[in-house]
């Protein structure tokens, strides 16, 4: 909480807070020096002075907080959590050397590729959350890396970014429509996890914090994901995605998934159209699928269309800040349903937005200005 500055007239009661903050000072590292022009002040200056300090602190507090990834991923699991399994064996034998940047891996027999986006300043003893980026129908890896501000991220809150490129074999990029076959679907989830597997296996990866999240079709093909790769993912975000209802809809409905998951889904409103794919209705049958499962949900809702999220970063962070919170604020081991938002609420000053609720239409859909919409 910020505090305001302290009033000119500083009432005697006051007297051991002044003492207390002159204690601070001096245990943050003052010299004798300052310590002794601090005894020169009067008891209001003081109080500024200490106030001053205190709302510094503050400051400096809420960015730590804004920029860890231990929120709740790397705390330690409660006794009987249960506990993510370990990555798959990769299937084409020896993992490829991976580099920060582009990298290419056989999968299935076949060259597919995907950036690797790694902290600047990585430590040797750090353990990282890993999140895999699915780009939208006219996007490209380079462009979600650029768009997304995903180095900064990375930098900032401590994750592993894994940007798969599309196999340039179907008009939709990725497998989430009716007319793909189940084959071609095992496939690209094949692909998911052998870049697990491999990056597993060269970096120090927090299995308990592995998420997916797309945007549009990328959106679409996480959503089917999700819950067929649900094993290994302790989240999800769905970005103008959503699934089909079994009733004439392109996209193929939501599958069966063996571990329940949180899922940030985010559309912009009745308008969020592209092609043939409503959008809103396809989020909304997503949400009800997860509701029926018993799957926690956070929803937003922009009514941007489908354009881009405008989402206000945190002061200093890179802007979809709140994204990657909300996968660091929601780690496997879970109990199914369970989200810490629930207690606490949407976290404030993390850069989630006002147009966001708990729960499956919750959210009171923004309004203003939008940027031009896309598709």
């Amino acid at each position: 909480m910020r505090h305001s500055p302290r009033s000119r007239q500083v009432p005697c009661a006051v007297s051991l807070a002044i003492a207390g903050a002159v204690a601070q000072l001096i245990g943050c590292g003052h010299e004798p020096e300052e310590v002794a022009q601090l005894a020169q002040l009067t008891p209001s200056e003081l109080a500024d002075r200490a106030g001053s300090l205190t709302a510094a602190s503050d400051s400096a507090s809420d960015a730590q907080t804004l920029s860890s990834s231990s929120i709740y991923c790397n705390q330690t699991p409660p006794a009987g959590a249960k506990l993510a399994p370990p990555p798959p064996r990769y299937s084409g034998g020896t993992c490829p050397l991976l580099v920060s940047g582009k990298n290419s891996i056989k999968s299935t027999g076949h060259a597919r590729s995907f950036l690797l986006v790694v902290p600047s300043d990585l430590h040797s003893d750090e353990l990282l959350p890993v999140v895999f980026l699915w780009h939208w129908l006219g996007g490209s890896s380079d462009e979600f890396l650029r768009k997304g501000e995903v180095q900064a991220a990375v930098d900032q809150q401590r994750f592993l970014a894994v940007i798969p490129d599309a196999k340039a074999d179907m008009i939709f990029k990725w497998p989430f429509n009716v007319g793909d076959s189940a084959a071609r679907q095992e496939e690209e989830f094949k692909f998911f996890d052998d870049m697990l597997s491999c990056v597993s296996a060269q970096y120090k990866v927090n299995s308990n914090c592995v998420s997916s999240a797309g945007v549009s079709a990328g959106a679409l093909f996480t959503d089917q994901l999700a819950s067929a790769r649900s094993q290994y993912l302790a989240s999800a975000l769905s970005l103008s995605g959503g699934v089909g209802d079994g009733s004439g809809s392109p996209v193929k409905p939501w599958g069966s998934p063996v571990h329940k998951l949180p899922m940030f889904v985010l559309w912009g409103g009745p308008l969020d159209i592209c092609i043939v794919i409503n959008f809103q209705t396809g989020s909304r049958n997503l949400e009800a699928a997860l509701q029926k499962d018993g799957n926690f949900i956070l929803e937003c809702v922009h009514n941007c269309k489908h354009g881009e999220p405008p989402m206000d970063a945190p002061p200093g962070m890179s802007k979809y800040a709140s994204l990657w919170r909300f996968i660091f604020d929601h780690p496997y081991w879970l109990a199914p349903g369970d989200s810490p938002y629930k207690t606490s609420g949407i976290p404030t000053g993390a850069g989630f937005p006002s147009w966001c609720g708990i729960g499956a239409r919750s959210a009171v859909p923004r309004t203003g200005a939008c940027p031009a919409p896309g598709c």
